[in-house]
């Protein structure tokens, strides 16, 4: 599934996330096609990447965009990276139609 940023996983999805803190804003940007051929979901959040503050930040922002609790939303990997897996437990067609409304991708 090239060109969106997530896989159905046993329990909802997996997201590739590229983040950046410090921003201006909590937002999610859309997606972006890495020179790896990797699609990630770009996010941005206020909080610096000081102490898992910004990861802590990241995904209570993907939680409020995804209508789901909190405690569903987990970071599988890359604490110290830009780029992130996150784990979202839920319902994946409902989560991906979610996604694809935030990020205008028909997939």
């Amino acid at each position: 599934m090239t060109g969106v940023p997530w896989t159905v996983a046993a329990e909802g999805l997996q997201l590739d996330v590229r983040l950046t803190p410090r921003s201006g804003k909590n937002a999610i940007e859309g997606v972006e096609l890495r020179p790896d051929g990797r699609a990630v979901l770009k996010a941005r959040v206020r909080a610096a990447p000081f102490e898992g503050a910004a990861n802590t930040a990241l995904l209570q922002l993907l939680a409020d965009a995804l209508d789901t609790a909190p405690g569903r939303v987990k970071l599988i990997a890359g604490a110290t990276s830009r780029v992130k897996r996150v784990g979202v437990g839920g319902d994946p067609e409902r989560l991906i139609a979610k996604l694809q409304r935030i990020v205008g991708v028909n997939a």
